[in-house]
């Protein structure tokens, strides 16, 4: 049988979210590290972006989609539920995070540290010091989610979770939101116990993580 073969970097959130699906599966892949616009990654994605992936004569890009050939078409635990209304929740948080919460979590305040762009190469605080407030918001956000059952959704893990722990994972390397993750008591809690899974530990980004 074909080894599925993901493109892309360790330390890119969506990469990881696709890799921690195979992980959770035992789904046995081949992570090949290369950058955004690649030769191999432009030959899949139109627009060049990672992860794209590879399972024999089938190329896909886009993690969602990844994320869902790969629960759908390999056994193991469904990170989907079948179940209708769990199905549509773990949607429901897979496209906030998508939507919303990855556009200011990573896109705008992790890489306002990782790229900065102020004085002396520091961070531009007044871009960082902008996006606490809605950073702060979104974290309660999740802290009240996750205080009920443990989980996103259900009493399982689900793709939704797979797609948070990755950006909590940066989150805790950073001041603002390390205090504002210290403060979200239940979203630290969930953290702390699902990071200790063999999947999450086997896909740690090196040492340094996004920081350059």
């Amino acid at each position: 049988m074909a080894k599925v073969e993901i493109f892309g970097l360790p330390r890119s959130t969506y990469t990881r979210v696709v890799r921690l699906v195979c992980e959770e599966k035992g789904i046995d892949y081949e992570l090949t590290a290369v950058p955004p616009h690649s030769p191999t990654v432009t030959a899949i994605h139109p627009y060049g972006k990672i992860p794209v992936m590879r399972h024999g004569d089938f190329a896909l890009f886009e993690s969602k989609a990844i994320a869902t050939y790969l629960d759908r078409h390999f056994p193991g635990a469904r990170l989907i539920p079948d179940e209708p209304r769990l199905a549509a929740l773990t949607e429901q948080w897979i496209s906030l995070v998508n939507g919303v919460m990855d556009g200011t979590l990573i896109r705008t305040y992790v890489l306002a540290y990782v790229f900065p762009k102020g004085a002396d190469g520091t961070p531009d605080r007044r871009a960082v010091d902008a996006v606490i407030p809605t950073m702060r918001a979104q974290l309660q956000l999740l802290d009240k989610t996750v205080a009920e059952t443990g989980f996103l959704v259900g009493d399982a893990v689900t793709l939704a979770d797979l797609y948070v722990l990755p950006i909590l994972y940066y989150l805790r390397q950073f001041p603002e939101s390390a205090q504002a993750l210290a403060e979200a008591t239940h979203l630290t809690a969930y953290y702390d116990r699902l990071s200790t899974r063999p999947g999450f530990q086997n896909t740690m980004p090196p040492h340094q993580g996004l920081r350059r």
